[in-house]
């Protein structure tokens, strides 16, 4: 601790004897614009104001530091008493300081500012060039980034981004992040809502329950959706309405229902029970217990044992045992 008072001890006595050398009667001119921007975050006289007068006091006042910015976009006002305050510290006395043009001013940091719009314009061209996404949906903004400060108006400044799906499938995210001079400064987040070109059916007129689905009865519309079309998505010609369903109803794959095959084997009717295997079939008289269309299972009673088996009805009207 020690040497270090000693260091600046020896500092301030080398200035003052510039300072000395350049003599009482020696001028200092400070002129002072309104705002200053800096290089860095160590704010001196030399870089605030235009110094002029004495060469050796001009010299020496350019050093003297007025104070430092903690945060990027940080602003400090630095007025005349402060300047001459400084100034006394360092043995120029107020008597030799000559002002000029403002009585304070506002000094910041150089820097550049990434606005929000330049964010949001690289996220639009990453979308664009997703031409399976832009070829069948559009995408609103729903949330924009804040401007970008950047410390310093040199280097050379990049981004890369990304796109991250979240848990709704109508939303998107993009991620830019900011690089400076190769190094990563910061990122900034666009959130996006997609709307899916999509197809839609919808009644023409009253259809009552049972009715077949045709091009007389339905119409096919094109419309967004905050969801994409299903890949196997078809007109519904051919399924029946399971409900009433009135004029202009936007249908539903709950409203609709495939077409029933007939029954071809009757509840309480005698069936035959058939099966078999390469070299050898077994047929046996059944009575079924429920109505069967081909392809389903259902009960038969076998005649001779009484027993329940369960049975897929054949499109024959024979039926083949599940074993």
């Amino acid at each position: 601790m020690k040497i270090r008072y000693n260091l600046i001890l020896v500092i301030l006595l080398i200035t003052a004897a510039r300072i000395a050398v350049a003599g009482e009667n020696a001028v200092l001119e400070v002129c002072l614009p309104a705002e200053s921007a800096i290089k860095g975050d160590v704010i001196l006289l030399g870089n605030v104001g235009k110094l002029g007068g004495d060469e050796t006091l001009a010299a020496e006042a350019g050093k003297i530091t007025l104070g430092r910015l903690l945060t990027p976009q940080q602003e400090i006002t630095v007025d005349r008493q402060m300047i001459l305050s400084r100034l006394a510290c360092n043995g120029i006395a107020a008597s030799q300081v000559i002002f000029s043009g403002a009585e304070k001013v506002t000094v910041k940091q150089l820097q550049r500012i990434i606005k929000s719009s330049e964010f949001v314009e690289l996220a639009d061209a990453f979308l664009k060039k997703d031409v399976a996404r832009a070829a069948n949906s559009q995408w609103y903004l729903v949330r924009t980034p804040k401007d970008f400060v950047v410390p310093s108006a040199d280097g050379d400044i990049s981004f890369t981004t990304h796109l991250f799906r979240t848990s709704l499938s109508n939303q998107a995210t993009i991620r830019i992040n900011v690089f400076v001079d190769g190094k990563e400064a910061g990122v900034r987040e666009i959130v996006y809502r997609f709307k899916y070109d999509c197809r839609t059916a919808i009644t023409t007129a009253d259809i009552p329950v049972g009715t077949v689905l045709s091009a007389d009865n339905i119409r096919i519309e094109k419309t967004l959706s905050d969801n994409p079309e299903a890949a196997d998505w078809k007109p519904p010609y051919g399924l029946v309405a399971r409900r009433r369903l009135p004029a202009d109803t936007v249908l539903t794959a709950q409203m609709l229902t495939a077409i029933k095959p007939p029954v071809v084997v009757e509840r309480n009717k005698a069936v035959i029970v058939r099966f078999e295997n390469p070299g050898l079939v077994i047929t046996a008289i059944g009575k079924a217990m429920q109505d069967g269309r081909t392809g389903e299972y259902i009960k038969i009673k076998n005649v001779s044992s009484q027993k329940i088996i369960v049975a897929k009805v054949n499109e024959d009207g024979t039926v083949e045992p599940v074993l």
